[in-house]
């Protein structure tokens, strides 16, 4: 009934837990899993393909990028329902069942995106999304989106007006999570090649529109999103790496006249934003730093687990050098009753807690994403 289709680069670990949450997620579904290895130089292949026989590899001698990778996967995908899913990304037990539920309830519905939030808990605004016009990307390359986060005006690329608990039309779904008929895919066929990095899920959000399905951002289901560990951090790089993306769509869709008044607002936000790159950076690294004397804590990590797998966490994160500017707090494995919930969320609160690391045992991924969202 479900196909998964998984497009990796340089992130075998990330993706060992992101399959254990998916077979979770699909125990009671027929579902197979197919994941595309974009000529990965970490090993990926003989740590992961022993430990998932059941996974569909295909590994690619080259980096085909994203849009082309997972078309390969969609040519070989057999269900009724596809789902592109990001290799850095925890489902929830429930995240599949809900998710085709609401296809088969909405028959319109063209792509279906949820409600992603990162390893700090924070609410991620690109789970919902408008088209790129030139006054939104220029809103949101300058930074004043983000200094006016729920204005229907300057914030209009993110939706930010929207409440992000409620389930709303929206444009663009996130390529990290988007669910489909793979009958909408066979009508406006899957990404544009042409796009790399960036902008396939935007262009491949358009066609469906055009066709005249109507997109979903469905909250029922909140994922866990390790933003940014295929691509870089959101800096001046990604800026040009996004525009180079937008001109692409622009040029497809739009039209010369408004690609070109397009265009020229982005150049625009790109030199507001240059010029005002240095003077936010320096005044945000002083603020932090006024802030981490005012606290007087370093960076807590939360580890909840059977005792003797504690050494154990130690040795790994000191190899990761996860260690260096942090405490370690540890939290016994109980059973899982309301207390013993409630006391974890006041340890967090508690010990200002920013990380945890949750051992595999008695908790769920559903839970897992809970405890998350309760570090904001």
């Amino acid at each position: 009934m479900l196909s998964v289709i998984i497009v990796s680069y340089n992130v075998k670990y990330f993706l060992e837990q992101c399959l254990c949450s998916v077979y979770k997620a699909g125990r009671h579904i027929d579902m197979e899993v197919i994941v595309v290895d974009n000529a990965s130089s970490d090993g990926s292949r003989t740590y992961l393909e022993p430990a998932f026989p059941g996974v569909i590899f295909y590994w690619n001698k080259e980096n085909l990028g994203f849009g082309k990778a997972c078309n390969l996967g969609l040519k070989h995908a057999k269900g009724t329902y596809i789902l592109f899913l990001n290799p850095d990304t925890i489902v929830g037990e429930d995240c599949f069942e809900k998710g085709t539920a609401f296809l088969k309830s909405h028959p319109r519905c063209g792509v279906l995106g949820v409600r992603m939030v990162d390893e700090s808990g924070r609410f991620l605004k690109e789970s919902k999304r408008a088209f790129p016009s030139p006054v939104t990307s220029f809103f949101k390359l300058s930074g004043l989106a983000a200094l006016f986060p729920r204005s229907a005006f300057f914030a209009k690329y993110y939706l930010g007006n929207l409440d992000e608990k409620e389930t709303h039309e929206a444009d663009v779904i996130a390529g990290a999570f988007m669910m489909m008929k793979k009958e909408v895919l066979d009508i406006t066929g899957g990404f544009d090649e042409a796009f790399f990095m960036y902008g396939e899920d935007i262009d491949l959000s358009y066609r469906i529109q055009k066709q005249g399905y109507t997109n979903y951002y469905y909250p029922g289901v909140t994922i866990l999103h390790f933003k940014g560990k295929s691509t870089p951090e959101k800096n001046m790089h990604y800026i040009r790496l996004f525009y180079g993306a937008m001109r692409v769509f622009v040029n497809k869709h739009y039209g010369k006249p408004r690609a070109g008044i397009y265009h020229f607002c982005i150049q625009a936000a790109m030199g507001f934003r240059t010029a005002m790159y240095g003077l936010l950076y320096a005044t945000q690294k002083i603020a932090g730093v006024i802030k981490k004397r005012r606290r007087g804590n370093p960076i807590g990590v939360l580890i909840i687990g059977k005792e003797e797998a504690y050494n154990h966490i130690l040795t790994l994160m000191d190899s990761a050098g996860m260690r260096k500017a942090g405490r370690m707090e540890f939290l016994a494995e109980e059973q899982n009753t309301a207390a013993h919930i409630h006391h974890i969320k006041s340890t967090l609160k508690k010990l200002h807690i920013s990380h945890i690391v949750v051992c595999e045992g008695q908790r769920s991924f559903t839970e897992i994403i809970r405890l998350t969202e309760w570090l904001r």
